[in-house]
């Protein structure tokens, strides 16, 4: 018995949808855990998400269409990211080529800007304050990103998501290239910056003087509130399995379309992600936070890295 191909994508999405909040709530324990805290339960992120549903939601006065639109919009984008990378299959499904990594970073970058028009139509200045902090910082993050999708395009020969995961998957070597190992190095360091880790000041705090990812979402509540924060998380785990199904453990996904190993992967995604969010809480909670004009400093030190891999690749170390 195999299951369809139309099946095993909605199961992608699903994964990333449901699986979301459960990667989010291990990490806020572990990081309760290491700062001596009881903290919350594995699961409250979904008791959250619930109780913000049953909310009334309200919008500032004056703000447009765009401000209620938002959250739709971003949470379609990333729902729609899951369709082209490995999430639990090697082989490529048949949505799985209408783009290729690049593609998805655009889209990723759509919801991001959404969200600061959002912020933008409330007129609320800690909301305007995130939402330019966000822009300007994102301005240094994505050429990042592009050095790093240009440095595995050279290793491999392509960007698509599936082959770039399939070439570390051939052999050991691959994975211990020191141009691969640079390229996974930077893009590690954009996941912490862009997961609201270090260095930014904090991710769950209302400190004004360190809000970027909490500002923007500042003026929303009830089920558009949800959204934002279900679309937080849900980007949180697209780039956690960006880094662990393509760039750094492409094992553990499903060869056939077997619902045993479908299962299986499902599993195996969460427990690798869960691994990715310990070592990130482990990091945030092992340095002390930068301030904030020193993250232009930390994304140019993964920039570097970016551009380290390119210059090792055509000296002979790739």
């Amino acid at each position: 018995m195999t299951l369809p191909i139309p099946l095993i994508q909605a199961l992608q999405v699903a994964t990333i949808a449901i699986g979301a909040p459960l990667v989010s709530g291990v990490i806020s324990r572990v990081e309760a855990r290491l700062q001596g805290r009881r903290g919350p339960r594995i699961l409250q992120p979904y008791y959250d998400l619930a109780k913000l549903v049953r909310k009334e939601a309200l919008a500032p006065e004056g703000a447009s269409w765009v401000f209620l639109a938002a959250p739709l919009v971003a949470c379609a984008a990333y729902l729609t990211v899951p369709l082209l990378i490995p999430v639990l299959t090697t082989y490529g499904l048949p949505l799985g080529y209408m783009g290729d990594i690049l593609g998805g970073g655009f889209i990723l970058s759509l919801a991001s800007f959404v969200v600061a028009v959002a912020a933008l139509e409330t007129g609320s200045p800690y909301a305007q304050m995130g939402a330019s902090r966000a822009k300007t910082f994102a301005a240094i993050t994505e050429p990042v990103v592009l050095f790093v999708v240009f440095t595995v395009a050279l290793l491999t020969g392509t960007d698509l998501p599936y082959v770039l995961a399939a070439t570390v998957r051939s052999s050991a070597g691959q994975l211990v290239r020191p141009a691969h190992l640079l390229a996974a190095a930077a893009l590690f360091m954009v996941i912490l910056y862009e997961t609201g880790r270090i260095p930014v000041e904090t991710h769950t705090g209302t400190n004004e003087f360190g809000m970027i990812e909490e500002a923007r979402p500042f003026e929303h509540s009830g089920p558009y509130f949800a959204l934002l924060k279900w679309g937080s998380w849900m980007k949180q785990l697209i780039l956690y399995t960006i880094l662990v199904n393509v760039f750094v453990a492409p094992w553990g996904l499903a060869a056939t379309a077997r619902p045993a190993d479908v299962g299986l992967a499902i599993v195996t995604l969460l427990a690798k992600a869960a691994g990715i969010g310990i070592v990130v809480a482990v990091i945030d909670n092992s340095f002390a936070k930068l301030r904030l004009f020193k993250i232009t400093e930390f994304v140019a030190g993964a920039f570097l890295l970016a551009v380290l891999g390119v210059f090792t690749l055509y000296l002979g170390g790739g």
